[in-house]
């Protein structure tokens, strides 16, 4: 079984992680990173792992920002809080983070190259 999470967590993910409390812009982009991670073809999940879906969130939220700043935080904590919440050990450097989001802001990593790096900061 795989790891849903909701609007909620989503916010609450922003309201503990990203600092000085950043107004949302976009709601749908919260709830296309919601539906995005969950998608299913044909009963079948389109993202079978934990990695996968991470990097879908990822992708989603640093592509469609749903914050007035700190997107890139944003997205990459959300990622990170997704990995352990499905009961991943986490550990990467800042370095590592910040250059997965250079890649994916700048479209130079497909969600199968954002999902090989993010099973990279699992132990």
């Amino acid at each position: 079984m795989s790891l849903r999470i909701d609007l909620a967590w989503l916010l609450m993910v922003a309201e503990e992680k990203i600092p000085g409390d950043p107004a949302i812009t976009d709601y749908g982009a919260l709830i296309a990173a919601v539906s995005r991670h969950d998608a299913a073809v044909f009963g079948r999940p389109v993202y079978r792992e934990p990695a996968e879906r991470a990097a879908a969130l990822l992708q989603q939220l640093l592509h469609i920002p749903a914050l007035e700043r700190s997107n890139a935080m944003f997205a990459t904590a959300v990622a990170y809080g997704y990995l352990s919440a499905a009961g991943e050990k986490v550990a990467t450097s800042p370095e590592k983070v910040r250059d997965l989001a250079r890649l994916v802001k700048e479209g130079r990593a497909e969600l199968v190259d954002i999902a090989a790096e993010l099973r990279t900061w699992t132990l």
